[in-house]
């Protein structure tokens, strides 16, 4: 996603401008009282890091330091197994990035009640600064599509009480009949509250969250900014570049008391985007990287191992041989396919160098590529979803104000001079994205639905074979694009109010130049909740009502569905 670039020192950086750029009554009762065990009602500004004890926890005694101040987490479900995280802090200067602090011994608990009055799985592991204290592993042994409870103890506190689930068993359909999952992307600090999270945690309904890149940003404070400055700052102030500077930003975000909530609340999926590194970064570099900054590859390897650290994902390291990129059951319903869009691509085509397409570039690299192939062709699922960082339908940018049409050229990668298309996406990338639409026809399944973030606004695409020959030749699959948790969309670049003229505009010149893109919203921020059964995929798109207070409600956008065998969609009721 393109944003401002960085000034040109990130030491003593200049401020950089802003870009100039009620949720249902009733709850699920019972799915929300195991999770407040651990999670509470989070609400209100999220604390300064390493300053405030998470609600679930235990208080210490004496003035001893809070040692599980950034919450839990689970994540990459599977049929007996989910990741279980948490961060120690052992020592009242054994802050995040520091280096320092003795190692500790974690117990760990798995439980079917909230009590743990059952002890399904147990045990201990070892951390230390090395990992920057925080603690990640596979607990075995669980029986499939069933919810538990898990907790930590170390330095005698005990952790706030987290709530996972497993997925069904390999081949069976899920005991509720559907899969139900909250899609969130682009969470920007400085530009607002994350009161989406605390609105799918009160839901109650939710398997998993599929997280779609962007968790955090790697700016400078002041550089990226909601649209009339920063609401909270960001920690450290500089632009972050060291394995120190990545760490202290990725704890910052894990004091945030929704973040907390959610993460506490059900298993997470993700995957990373580019300013978990930098702005539109790609195999061997970024637009937000410069020389003086030092080697891109040592600075790849500091937010790869932060990440990885921070984040309750299975993969361990890339410098280890690892891939971020992995594919998850759920059952029989549904394959999931989690794609690194950023670790293997070539530079995207430059944004005036007048070429339409890319027919030779790679946005997935040789072997993650094939593996996709592989896994599209072999799949028995019946939903194959891909969740897709980046946006994958084709689209043509139609003239519009000039005004308008800078704040397009700002959102989403286009070149004023009237090239069109977004060359950070897959539309920089034509030629691999139609040999991936050739693979997907060969498979003969219709059932194809990407989840994508990354550009701070709400899509719905019919994904066509041919876009110059739509409806007539057919579509591929469908797209589902999650707006921003915070992270500036179109009224935020204009300085406008929501719904102003020239966004509404711009929407109906979009749906008018590219008849596949069924809907699109350019102004609102929230999230997604999408809906698997055996008959469809239904999404749920929501909003708030400001993303720069804590206290923010939510309120239905539209729906969508794609029955079975289709690959169209329709507008829909809301899921009950």
């Amino acid at each position: 996603m393109t944003v401002p670039s960085s000034p040109a020192s990130s030491s003593t950086p200049p401020a950089r401008a802003a870009t100039g750029l009620n949720r249902r009554t009733v709850l699920r009762a019972g799915a929300l009282a195991g999770a407040a065990v651990g999670t509470g009602a989070f609400a209100g500004q999220a604390a300064t890091a390493g300053a405030a004890v998470p609600v679930g926890a235990e208080a210490p005694a004496g003035g001893a330091v809070a040692a599980f101040q950034h919450g839990v987490a689970s994540g990459d479900p599977m049929a007996d197994r989910v990741i279980l995280w948490t961060r120690v802090t052992p020592s009242a200067e054994a802050v995040p990035g520091s280096g320092l602090g003795d190692a500790v011994v974690v117990e760990w608990e798995v439980s079917p009640d909230p009590s743990f009055v059952t002890i399904t799985a147990s045990g201990t592991v070892t951390t230390d600064a090395g990992r920057d204290h925080t603690v990640k592993f596979d607990a075995t042994g669980l029986a499939p599509d069933s919810w538990y409870h898990y907790r930590f103890r170390a330095l005698g506190q005990t952790s706030p009480v987290g709530r996972t689930r497993t997925a069904p068993a390999d081949g069976a359909m899920p005991a509720s009949g559907r899969w139900r999952t909250g899609v969130v992307s682009c969470s920007n600090w400085e530009a607002g509250y994350f009161a989406g999270y605390r609105h799918l945690v009160q839901r109650g309904d939710l398997d998993v969250v599929i997280e779609l890149g962007d968790y955090i940003y790697e700016y400078e404070r002041g550089g990226y900014t909601a649209k009339f400055g920063a609401v909270r700052p960001h920690d450290p102030p500089h632009e972050i570049i060291t394995l120190a500077d990545y760490r202290i930003r990725m704890a910052q975000y894990h004091t945030d008391p929704d973040l907390q909530s959610l993460h506490a609340h059900v298993p997470w999926i993700c995957t990373w985007d580019d300013h978990e590194l930098a702005n539109d970064a790609w195999e061997h570099g970024a637009e937000n990287h410069q020389p003086h900054e030092g080697s891109w590859a040592d600075r790849k390897a500091a937010g790869s191992q932060a990440y990885f650290e921070w984040m309750p994902i299975r993969p361990d390291s890339l410098r280890d041989g690892g891939f971020l990129y992995r594919r998850l059951r759920w059952g029989a319903l549904a394959e999931l396919n989690m794609l690194d869009l950023r670790s293997y691509r070539t530079e995207s085509p430059g944004r005036f160098d007048g070429r339409a397409v890319d027919q030779t570039g790679t946005m997935t690299g040789a072997e993650q590529f094939d593996w996709l192939a592989r896994g599209l062709g072999s799949s028995t699922a019946r939903w194959n979803v891909i969740g897709n960082s980046v946006m994958v339908a084709p689209v043509l940018i139609p003239p519009l104000d000039n005004r308008t049409m800078g704040a397009m050229t700002e959102l989403l990668s286009m070149p004023r001079e009237g090239i069109t298309y977004n060359s950070d996406q897959w539309d920089g990338y034509a030629g691999e994205r139609r040999r991936l639409f050739e693979v997907i026809r060969a498979t003969g399944n219709r059932n194809f639905v990407f989840l994508t973030g990354d550009i701070h606004s709400s899509w719905v695409n019919e994904v066509p074979t041919d876009a110059a020959d739509y409806p007539g030749a057919g579509t591929d699959a469908v797209e589902f694009v999650t707006p921003s948790i915070t992270s500036n969309n179109v009224d935020d670049i204009l300085g406008l109010p929501e719904g102003n003229g020239l966004s509404a505009s711009a929407q109906g010149a979009l749906m008018g130049a590219n008849h596949h893109i069924r809907w699109v919203d350019l102004d609102r921020h929230g999230y997604t909740v999408v809906e698997f059964t055996q008959d469809y995929a239904h999404a749920d798109y929501w909003a708030l009502h400001d993303h720069t207070r804590a206290d923010s409600g939510a309120y239905p956008m539209h729906s969508w569905r794609t029955a079975h065998g289709t690959n169209q969609v329709a507008p829909a009721g809301p899921l009950p």
